[in-house]
Formats: structure tokens, C-alpha cells, sequence
């Protein structure tokens, strides 16, 4: 790192999310929602700390893993600690979360920049981003069907593994062998035979299928770009975040990234400078 970047992860490790005093913390409300450890939470807080130092250094665009991406998520929602005390105090930039428009060349693009901030995280930080933090590409744009969902109301029961559902089948298969060799009209004990086996073999290879989540895919990228929104590290641009460019960024409109719709700005990700607070 440069000297003004240690000055800046300085400033950003020291940022605290967890109010003083409060009885029910961010890191607490991070943790229920997406159903962690308090230990796990504390290493993506700490990994959502280096994502946000990416975007304020980056010249071409940063994209969080899951966990971090649901660390940036939530953080976004505690509007003073995130405008005020982290991009207006603390970095002295805007870190604005936009929504993908989708398509193949998003996809694309996304995917380039979740390859090149696990490079530049290795480059800055002098080690590989933790794989149970920052998953590979394959599965940070794949596993992603998540839902919210009432935990008191309905029960979560994890999908078998297929080795488990081969052996589920396997006892179906033997069930339906002993009742056709018990059974004097063969036909219908041979249609159920049939159909368990057509849908498990269709499920199954829906399920290994790296590109049946395309759709959401090109809904769901998020990263941070920072390529023409952006000034230095003591570059401030505030004014009202809600309100879009100012004079010098009136023509980044085709910047694309992902999420929040907290700003009618063009800048995309987490575009740094583009638009105020």
C-alpha cells in the first residue's frame, strides 16, 4: 500500500458499525438475518471493511462476495452510519450500490470484476480473500435463489446432497420392483416407475445445471465501480446523494452496478463521487 492507502485503511478499519450501548447491534442484526455465527458475522464485517477500501481505491470496478455484498446491504439501511459517518467522516467519498441492467454483458462484466478484486485484495492485503467468505465465480453467481423467509412460520429443511437422493431413489426403485412382482397388472406400478425416474433425472440436472440461475444472475451482480465517477482518496463530492450527478459527472450515465435505487445518478457499483450526500 501507498501511504495515503494505509492512512485510508487506517481510518477504515477503525470505523466501528456496532453502535455503543445499543442492545440490539448491527453485527447482532446481520448475524439473525442471514442465520451466521457471531464469529462467522465478525469476519465479513471485517471483509465488508476491505470491500469499501477497494471501491475508494479501484480504477476499474469491485464486486463483493454474497456475505459481504449482505454486510453492504444492511449497512445501507443505517443511513446516517453509512452516509454520514463512513463516506462523509471517515472515507470522504461516496460509495453508491445501484442495480445491474441485466444481460449477458453485465453478467460479464461482473464477473471480470469479481476476479479482479480478489486481485487486487491479494495485492493490497498480502493474502487470498477467505474462500468461506469470497466463494469462487462459479458459485458467487449461482447460489443465488435466497428468499426471506419467516423462520417461525415455516421450517427450512436443507435439500439432500446426491448421494443421499441416489440412495432414496435406489429404495424407491427396489419398493417399485417388489411391488410389480407382487402386482398382476404391471402397468400402472411400471408408470410410477417411470415417473420417479424422469423426475429425478430432471430435477437433477436442473440442479448441476451452472447456468439455470442465469436469469436471476443478470438480476442479482452487484460491484463497485469507480472508473470515471471519482476523485482521490481526499476528493469529496457531497450535496444530496438522492439527487444524482454534480456538474463534472453529468455524463457518466452509462456506468451500471448494482442493487440499492438510492441514487438517479448513471454512476454504477460503488462509484465513488458520483453524486453527494
Amino acid at each position: 500500500m501507498t501511504k495515503e492507502e494505509i492512512t485510508l485503511w487506517q481510518k477504515i478499519e477503525a470505523f466501528q458499525l456496532d453502535e455503543p450501548g445499543a442492545d440490539f447491534k448491527f453485527s447482532a442484526r446481520l448475524a439473525r438475518e442471514n442465520g451466521w455465527s457471531l464469529s462467522y458475522t465478525y469476519r465479513v464485517i471485517a471483509e465488508y471493511r476491505k470491500f469499501i477500501f477497494m471501491c475508494c481505491i479501484s480504477e476499474s470496478g469491485v464486486t463483493p462476495s454474497d456475505p459481504v455484498d449482505q454486510a453492504w446491504h444492511l449497512h445501507l439501511t443505517f443511513t446516517r452510519s453509512y452516509w454520514i459517518d463512513l463516506c462523509k467522516n471517515t472515507i470522504e467519498k461516496d460509495i453508491h450500490h445501484n442495480p445491474t441492467k441485466g444481460g449477458a454483458q453485465e453478467a460479464d462484466k461482473f464477473d471480470k470484476f469479481y476476479t479482479s478484486s480478489q486481485t487486487l485484495y491479494t495485492d493490497k492485503f498480502g493474502t487470498k480473500p477467505p474462500e468461506d467468505i469470497w466463494h469462487n465465480n462459479q458459485q458467487r453467481f449461482t447460489d443465488i435463489d435466497f428468499r426471506r423467509v419467516n423462520t417461525g412460520r415455516y421450517w427450512i429443511i436443507k435439500k439432500p446432497r446426491l448421494s443421499v437422493a441416489a440412495l432414496t431413489l435406489l429404495m424407491l426403485l427396489i419398493a417399485c420392483a417388489t411391488f410389480i412382482q407382487a402386482a398382476e397388472d404391471y402397468s400402472m406400478p411400471l408408470i410410477m416407475l417411470g415417473i420417479v425416474v424422469a423426475v429425478t433425472i430432471g430435477v437433477y440436472k436442473w440442479e448441476s445445471d451452472p447456468n439455470k440461475s442465469k436469469g436471476n444472475q443478470n438480476g442479482g451482480d452487484s460491484g463497485c465501480s469507480t472508473a470515471g465517477c471519482g476523485g482521490d482518496f481526499g476528493s469529496s463530492h457531497h450535496g444530496g446523494h438522492h439527487g444524482g450527478h454534480d456538474g463534472g459527472h453529468s455524463g457518466d450515465g452509462g456506468h451500471s452496478g448494482c442493487g440499492s435505487g438510492c441514487s438517479s445518478s448513471g454512476c454504477s457499483g460503488c462509484g465513488s463521487g458520483c453524486g453527494s450526500s
